[in-house]
């Protein structure tokens, strides 16, 4: 106790006083010097400071061989030591705050053992391995190639159309206020003289051409005026998907049929995360550039899902965006959804499930190393993988309503065909 009073009476720099302008220059109270803060209770520059220590130490007894009265300035100080002391009490300088020999040995021990401590705490922080900041690398960089957050192929897809008569759930929607994700629903259009399915994609992915997607018809007096816009959407997601999985480290060993096994039943779910990046909270919406690629909950009624997917999508969106994820957090989930073992049609569980756990560990040591604070964010992470599983499961209910009509099935590309379940028309 008594060393923490001293050490807080005696610091170098006291409590300033309320009435202390700290944009006046500051002035040593002693010889008008440039002040460095308050020393024994006085403003007084360095000089001032360690003469008063010393006289005091000393107990040291000056005669002024003057009047008694010299002015002290900062180029006579030297001159008159008397009447600078004097001038060090007359302005309230103390000698009980000067500490003694074996006080200041203390304190330049406390202070030692806190840089101490603190170098040790450096020391045990958590750090990545080299392993485990390759792997973060990798996804990082594969989701920057994948995800162009400029969007400017969302301008070849077929065009978005508003218009339409309103139905039940269009009217909802309206209310709700809420948007619908770029990716989240919608992908690219394929070139239709070429045949693009998960097979093919996996064994050579590469940018495709966007050309206008097969049987393309204007969807007339269906109500779905949506479908063909983020049917091209979700066709163009579902290849960046493809890209991505491809570059998170094990997956190209896994056999072509599991890859295409966890494509189909996690394409989905990744689309719904990957679209986290382009919803606002401000409106609920998903902002893909221009207004015209800008969309609310409404717009996706016009493709033909309704508010029992809807509804908890926006809640999850939003959910997820209050996590504030650091975008390693946000590739590293991606990758880990994709690698689910218990996905339908996945042979090999345990090797899916060994390149899944080495991810959660890494997910778990970046945490523990880059965000302070974050003890529960793994398990919440965890919580949105289980609440993409019901998200699935809505929009598969919901798309096998949808593909069971030839008027609209025909609007879908055969890429989402092929992964959602469906024949060409």
């Amino acid at each position: 106790y008594q060393e923490n009073m001293m050490e807080s009476a005696v610091s170098t720099s006291t409590q300033v006083p309320d009435e202390f302008d700290r944009n006046v220059p500051r002035i040593c109270g002693v010889c008008g010097d440039k002040a460095t803060g308050f020393h024994f209770n006085a403003m007084t520059c360095e000089g001032c400071k360690g003469f008063f220590r010393r006289s005091m130490k000393r107990k040291a007894s000056f005669t002024c061989p003057f009047n008694g009265s010299c002015t002290i300035t900062k180029d006579n100080r030297r001159h008159c030591q008397a009447c600078r002391l004097k001038r060090c009490l007359d302005i309230g300088m103390m000698k009980e705050f000067i500490l003694t020999d074996e006080e200041v040995q203390r304190k330049k021990e406390l202070i030692q053992r806190r840089k101490d401590e603190e170098a040790q705490r450096e020391v045990q922080k958590p750090q990545l391995s080299e392993e485990q900041r390759s792997i973060i690398d990798t996804l990082v960089d594969a989701h920057h190639k994948t995800y162009d957050d400029s969007y400017s192929d969302f301008s070849r897809f077929r065009p978005p159309v508003r218009e339409g008569p309103v139905t039940r759930s269009a009217s909802r929607a309206a209310s709700l206020h809420s948007d619908a994700s770029s990716d989240s629903f919608s992908h690219s259009p394929e070139s239709g003289d070429r045949k693009m399915n998960l097979s093919n994609l996996l064994m050579m992915y590469q940018e495709q051409g966007l050309n206008s997607s097969p049987d393309s018809k204007e969807d007339e007096g269906t109500g779905l005026s949506m479908l063909p816009h983020l049917a091209d959407l979700v066709s163009y997601s579902i290849q960046k998907v493809i890209g991505f999985a491809k570059s998170i480290p094990g997956f190209r060993e896994l056999t072509a049929e599991d890859q295409i096994a966890l494509l189909k039943s996690s394409a989905i779910e990744v689309i719904m995360l990957r679209s986290n990046q382009s919803f606002s909270l401000e409106d609920m919406s998903w902002s893909c550039g221009g207004p015209e690629f800008k969309y609310c909950v409404n717009d996706v009624t016009k493709a033909g899902h309704t508010l029992e997917l809807l509804e908890p999508l926006v809640k999850f969106q939003v959910g997820l965006k209050k996590l504030n994820l650091h975008e390693e957090e946000h590739v590293l989930l991606m990758a880990i959804c994709l690698l689910s073992p218990d996905r339908p049609g996945v042979q090999d569980h345990e090797r899916v499930e060994a390149l899944q756990d080495r991810l959660s560990e890494v997910l778990q040591a970046y945490i523990r190393a880059h965000h302070p604070g974050g003890c529960l964010l793994y398990a919440k992470m965890i919580q949105k993988l289980a609440d993409l599983r019901s998200l699935n499961e809505e929009h598969s209910k919901q798309y096998r309503s949808l593909s069971f009509q030839p008027e609209h099935s025909m609007q879908l590309t055969p890429l989402v065909l092929e992964v959602f379940g469906g024949q060409v028309t």
